[in-house]
């Protein structure tokens, strides 16, 4: 049994490549989604509806026919599930035929170039929107799930960035295809079809990968708030992927939990801290720096963080002399996460190395920094010199 594997473009038919057409044509039996098949009725093949590799699967193996053409819309290599039928189908002859997918088509109504767009799927998922936005000049969003196009445009405003241009796509393809663009404040009290795409164009994107933000660019409070320079060597030896999972144990002003959810920009940060205030000025600095990747929750962190997911790289810049507690949540969740500990005292330093070993850590990685700034004092130039600082990792292997 041969079977084909086909992207059929907008609205089946309309957009087919000639290459398809044939396929589809020397088809015994056409497979896919009701909306797709529809288009090929003319056709006169006989139908099986559905889009799950596995019915799928099985249904070939009851069928008795030589060639058979698995349809799916726009192309098969953006967002498709024709990677998860291959695996099902690997006992099969299987040919892939490309077909125009939904950044082609629309890019082209729109006039714009998608070859430097973030490509972004909102199917089953609604984080990290802003957070994409911000970093990039132009965001491609497949839409279809929970996330509206008017939802993503009323976010953009909440984050202050209601001066975002945004194209808007329903239905492309089809008879009632509606395409537009302006502000997204222009489009918060309007309702769209859930089948649509949208592009962010967001000319003071950010251009580099910020770290040792200036303290001066948080908002403060009555909170301690871990230095520019400290927050630099932090970051550093966390490592942090874009899709990791990040915890900030006592996150106090924000800023650590926001250069971690700079740099895990698929990932997430889950903050913490039982100060009220702390709270609050990790939201706002969440807010200020377009990090909607942030989760915050207020409480004693061993109380709460065994609801977080298993994390990749954990900050404890704060523990209320509970790092051993912490350090077990943690390693529950992932044996093989990182963990970096700030410390400002020789009793601190020493809970750290005596948790980490507790945990089979013999030999966790310590340096101080000592930071030294200068002040003028009338015509003279000063030295001031902060707390020095421990720093402690440990990787257990």
């Amino acid at each position: 049994m041969k079977i084909y594997i086909i992207g059929t473009g907008m609205e089946g038919d309309k957009t087919l490549t000639s290459e398809a057409r044939k396929a589809i044509e020397k088809a015994d039996v056409l497979i896919g989604a009701e909306r797709i098949l529809k288009a090929f009725e003319d056709y006169g093949k006989e139908y099986f509806i559905s889009w799950k590799s596995e019915e799928i699967s099985d249904f070939l193996k009851e069928k008795q026919t030589e060639t058979a053409a698995v349809l799916m819309s726009g192309d098969c290599g953006f967002y498709s599930g024709a990677q998860k039928l291959i695996n099902a189908l690997k006992d099969y002859e299987t040919e892939i035929i490309c077909g125009i997918s939904s950044p082609v088509y629309f890019c082209s109504k729109i006039k714009k170039t998608w070859q430097n767009m973030r490509f972004i799927s909102l199917h089953g998922n609604n984080e990290n929107i802003i957070r994409n936005i911000c970093r990039n000049e132009y965001c491609f969003f497949l839409l279809g799930g929970d996330v509206t196009a008017d939802e993503i445009c009323k976010r953009l405003c909440e984050y202050g960035r209601d001066n975002i241009n945004v194209y808007i796509g329903e239905n492309l393809g089809y008879e009632n295809e509606r395409i537009q663009s302006g502000k997204a404040s222009d489009f918060i009290s309007m309702e769209f079809e859930k089948l649509s795409v949208m592009v962010t164009e967001n000319s003071d994107y950010e251009q580099a990968v910020k770290l040792g933000i200036c303290d001066d660019d948080f908002v403060r409070g009555n909170v301690p708030m871990t230095k520019s320079e400290i927050r630099s060597a932090v970051i550093s030896k966390l490592d942090i992927g874009r899709n990791d999972i990040c915890w900030d144990i006592g996150c106090g002003t924000g800023s650590v939990s926001v250069e971690m959810a700079l740099q895990c920009y698929d990932g997430a940060v889950y903050a913490v801290d039982k100060n009220d205030e702390a709270v609050k000025l990790t939201a706002e600095n969440a807010f200020r720096f377009g990090c909607d990747n942030i989760k915050i929750t207020s409480g004693e962190a061993t109380q709460v963080i065994s609801e977080f997911p298993a994390p990749d790289r954990v900050f404890i810049g704060g523990s209320c002399g509970k790092i051993k507690e912490i350090m077990n949540a943690v390693y529950d969740k992932n044996i093989c996460a990182e963990i970096v500990i700030t410390a400002v005292s020789l009793e601190t330093l020493n809970e750290a190395v005596e948790a980490f070993s507790n945990f089979k850590v013999y030999n966790p990685e310590i340096v101080q920094i000592a930071v030294t700034r200068t002040r003028k004092l009338g015509n003279h130039t000063m030295l001031s010199a902060e707390n020095p600082i421990f720093i402690i990792k440990g990787v257990r292997n």
